[in-house]
């Protein structure tokens, strides 16, 4: 047997352990543990009808215990997925411990209100949150500076990146050395040239920016984890332009690290406070990203609007489908006395209405 296919050693009593990296259709693929250095060996895998029984999900980033493997093939089964640390849905990604942000200096610029998106939706995964400038080599060092002096007011540290010209990125492998990091951020920005300077043996497709849009073409279509030299993993995940932002009015002030900072100094006068109008409020005030908070609440207090008129609506509703699939909604009977007798019932009363009139 070639070194390729030699059995890696990371056998335990119930299979060979593995983390999922890829998810396509019904087919896993699985890098197995190796307790010895390199070859890698990855696994095309499918999933034990058990555990499609129970409805267990198989998730990139999981880690599963596989069956016995056909090295040769380079197939094999997963037959259990052990407990998840953290579980994401959007993107599902198992296990990981940080999302790394990318955005780009120039070609695209930065649009502020698109960063906050991105910085409210990383913060609501309650993981460890990284922000990274590349292209930072086509703009001048003022202009580095007060972006970097900016973001620190937001409450963040960036780092400084050059993907082209590599500057930083040693820097960057440090900070994700073992650890799964969720790498995001909006097409163009240079997100896939990221993964070919960390893992050169990736080979991830890139694209360019649309001249006549300004944005990123989207190139990634689907998660995948790329395993970093140095130790841990970098998931790749489908640029998006606009995040969406599906967390309760409630809940955005914890995704502001400017309003933490207020509230550890200082309480409001009200403790369901919404920070906008209310007397002695302690956040409200001229910080650069207020207007974004106010902006996202408004959002999200008509989103839980629309929701709670869709679940009245479902609650008084039925849908129905037609022959040619076309959907439609009919109101649901309250009571049984409106409904539609079956055959069976009408059959029924109308022997009970012949009897009586024997009787008569």
């Amino acid at each position: 047997m070639s070194d390729r296919h030699l059995p890696p050693t990371a056998l335990t009593e119930a299979g060979w352990l593995g983390t999922v990296v890829a998810v396509q259709a019904n087919f896993y693929r699985v890098q197995i543990d190796r307790a010895a250095e390199p070859p890698k060996f990855s696994l095309l895998c499918t999933r034990r009808t058990r555990l499609k029984k129970i409805g267990q999900q198989v998730m990139v980033g999981d880690r599963v215990v596989v069956e016995e493997p056909d090295w040769e093939g380079e197939r094999g089964a997963i037959s259990d997925v052990l407990p998840r640390r953290t579980e994401l849905d959007r993107p599902p990604v198992a296990n990981a411990d940080c999302v790394l942000l990318v955005f780009a200096l120039a070609e695209p610029s930065i649009d502020p209100i698109q960063l906050s998106r991105f910085l409210i939706k990383a913060e609501s995964t309650q993981l460890d949150v990284q922000l990274c400038l590349n292209k930072s080599d086509l703009v001048g060092e003022e202009e580095r500076e007060q972006w970097r002096d900016r973001l620190r007011q937001w409450g963040y540290d960036p780092l400084l990146l050059s993907v082209r010209t590599a500057w930083g990125v040693d820097d960057l492998a440090r900070r994700l050395r073992d650890r799964v990091t969720i790498l995001a951020g909006p097409s163009g920005v240079g997100k896939s040239s990221t993964i070919d300077r960390l893992v050169p043996a990736a080979d991830v497709r890139v694209a360019g920016v649309s001249g006549k849009l300004k944005r990123g073409r989207h190139t990634t279509r689907h998660v995948e984890l790329f395993e970093l030299p140095n130790g841990g993993l970098l998931a790749d995940t489908p640029g998006f332009d606009r995040p969406e932002l599906d967390c309760l009015p409630r809940e955005l002030p914890r995704y502001f690290p400017e309003i933490q900072r207020r509230l550890d100094l200082e309480t409001c006068q009200f403790s369901d406070c919404f920070h906008r109008e209310e007397p002695n409020c302690a956040v409200r005030g001229t910080w650069e990203r207020y207007d974004h908070y106010l902006m996202f609440v408004e959002e999200a207090i008509v989103r839980q609007e629309e929701r709670q008129q869709l679940g009245d609506r479902e609650s008084t509703l039925k849908l129905r489908t037609k022959k040619n699939g076309q959907r439609y909604y009919e109101p649901k009977l309250a009571s049984k006395k409106y409904r539609r007798l079956s055959r069976r019932q009408q059959h029924q009363n109308l022997q009970e209405l012949c009897e009586d009139l024997e009787d008569i």
